[in-house]
């Protein structure tokens, strides 16, 4: 029996009430959230490829004089290995922004400096004395001693970088080597002698 002093219930209203969200809404706004993230991450590369040749510029005219060391480290008559901190780099980048590159001293005031990097597939070249060769041990390219190429699959001679002399320091022009992407011919037009074309 029921009571008689007991109040009806009042359902509550829409205001007060906690709104259920269906699943559908719940995947639909994850969607949603997903293709937002997706969109942002295809956009970054595209954004640097279209604003890419702005930095290129900007990198050309930074690009930089960077010290190998005193003269008395490269001995007449060798080639020695050298090092230098790219001038481009992260802090990210830790010890691969330290680039590798050979120093050919001709005499007191003619060098060579060399990249390390094969003309071939890019693989680090190593100098043997003995035979007077800079050899590439991926897929057997051979230079002479001057960076020209004596065999194997390389289609021309080592890049080689600008340098230049003072106060006893040997400079060189770091931050962009030639590759095959950017041809010797367009490379070095403005030094034709310094490049060891085949």
């Amino acid at each position: 029996m029921p009571e008689l002093n007991q109040e009806p219930e009042t359902p509550m209203s829409s205001a007060t009430a906690p709104r259920k969200m269906s699943r559908r809404n719940m995947l639909m706004i994850f969607g949603i959230a997903l293709n937002a993230v997706a969109g942002v991450l295809f956009a970054v590369p595209v954004v640097g490829y279209i604003f890419g040749p702005a930095r290129r510029k900007e990198m050309k005219k930074e690009l930089a004089w960077i010290t190998l060391g005193p003269l008395t480290q490269f001995p007449e008559g060798q080639t020695r290995l050298a090092t230098y901190r790219n001038p481009f780099v992260r802090p990210w980048d830790g010890d691969t922004g330290n680039i590798p590159c050979w120093v050919r001293r001709i005499s007191a005031d003619k060098l060579q400096v060399f990249a390390i990097n094969c003309a071939h597939l890019g693989c680090p070249v190593r100098w043997y004395p003995q035979s007077g060769l800079f050899m590439c041990p991926c897929h057997g390219g051979a230079y002479y001693a001057d960076g020209s190429r004596a065999s194997g699959p390389p289609p021309r001679g080592l890049f080689e970088y600008d340098y230049k002399l003072e106060a006893g320091q040997l400079w060189i022009k770091a931050g962009q080597v030639p590759t095959l992407a950017s041809p010797p011919s367009q490379a070095c037009a403005d030094q034709p002698k310094r490049c060891a074309c085949a």
